[in-house]
């Protein structure tokens, strides 16, 4: 899967948020705020280009002192929340 284009990180008020950029998309009512952990995965998610619960499971693994079955159970929270927003597409 990968991002869709147009989504981004910020940092608003201290907060790591992902926006639509661009006027024309959008919609205040589902801005996502974003944890530390959550945002470092984000990023990773971006630097892969196409990527899967499972690479961002081993990603996470090597920059945090996680368990791979903790950290797999994990992302898959968090990319399912994104797919529920429309921010990845599956492939």
């Amino acid at each position: 899967m990968k991002q869709k284009e147009g989504f981004v990180l910020r940092t608003v008020c201290g907060e790591n948020v992902i926006v639509a950029e661009g006027l024309g998309t959008i919609d205040f009512g589902k801005l996502l705020s974003l944890n530390e952990t959550a945002a470092w995965l984000w990023k990773e998610a971006q630097k892969q280009g196409e990527f899967s619960v499972d690479s961002l499971a081993e990603a996470l693994c090597q920059e945090y002192e996680v368990s791979a079955e903790q950290a797999k159970t994990d992302v898959a929270a968090i990319v399912e929340k994104w797919k529920e927003l429309g921010i990845v597409e599956a492939d």
